[in-house]
């Protein structure tokens, strides 16, 4: 039987995944919000459908698809593939979706897991707890599988601080015992995959990999792979007041992400399981 997945957002993890999905054997469509980038998708061979989140899609553009996944932003209305094609879920096997490791809030440092209570702090974060819930009650209503992916700062080919490096626009900011998470946008797609080819319970899963560290840390080893010096450190005193409200944002938490059950549960094994060797294969294709 032909294995079909329908994915709303087909940006830089979606597409990753759409592509391994492809290569092991399953059909894929999934949406996109522009012509331009609808008709790029086309040329390289996928099934791709506009979608803005203002209008429900046509029910034959989810024909046959016994998985879904939505790896979109909700807005603050709420997730705009529940609010508008929650009647096209209905015949599911499995639901899946793309959330944030956000939505555990600051810890100062310690390490979170998938059992530490959700104590969102950031609006973004709230509102992905919110849109978890929402498709955690859509699948139960459609009698389907869920999986909740709660991703942490994601990196890969285009999208790392190798490009950074390269771009010269990397900055070595030294605030003392900030740790960030990271993860592969690979090794996204790879556990979803994994998930998908599993029949098994509902599940909630930190996609991260096993090595949270400093910005400071990972610029210089960048910076090394690349044969550049490597930058002096800016105190965080003193580059907060030159960064975006965005950028100060991922600086407000403070935590570092266990991704054991990951591992266990779903049995996977990290193609990249820190940023060096990341970070080393992104440098190696450059």
């Amino acid at each position: 039987m032909t294995r079909r997945l329908f994915i709303f957002g087909l940006g830089y993890s979606g597409l990753e995944i759409a592509k391994l999905a492809r290569v092991s054997g399953w059909t894929v469509a999934g949406t996109c919000t522009s012509t331009e980038k609808a008709v790029a998708l086309r040329a390289a061979g996928f099934e791709a459908h506009l979608f803005d989140g203002s209008a429900s899609l046509a029910a034959t553009v989810m024909n046959g698809a016994s998985h879904i996944l939505c790896t979109i932003s909700p807005a603050t209305t709420g997730d705009p593939a529940l609010a508008t094609c929650r009647h096209l879920l209905q015949r599911a096997e499995w639901l899946g979706y793309l959330s944030t490791t956000g939505v555990y809030g600051d810890h100062g440092g310690g390490w979170v897991d998938e059992d530490t209570p959700a104590n969102p702090g950031q609006r973004r974060s709230i509102e992905r707890l919110a849109a978890e819930s929402a498709w955690q009650a859509m699948a139960l209503e459609a009698g389907a599988a869920i999986d909740i992916f709660r991703l942490p700062g994601i990196y890969g080919p285009g999208r790392s601080l190798i490009d950074q490096v390269k771009a010269g626009t990397a900055r070595r900011i030294d605030k003392p015992g900030q740790f960030f998470s990271r993860i592969h946008v690979g090794d996204i797609a790879g556990a979803v995959l994994k998930a998908m080819e599993q029949p098994r319970p509902s599940g909630i899963y930190n996609v991260a990999d096993d090595l949270p560290a400093a910005n400071a840390d990972v610029v210089a080893f960048a910076c090394e792979l690349l044969g550049r010096p490597v930058p002096p450190a800016v105190p965080w005193e003193e580059a907060a007041p030159t960064m975006s409200a965005m950028a100060r944002s991922f600086y407000a938490e403070n935590r570092r992400v266990r991704n054991d059950r990951l591992k266990q549960d779903l049995g996977v094994a990290l193609r990249f399981p820190t940023y060096r060797e990341g970070l080393r294969a992104i440098a190696a294709q450059s």
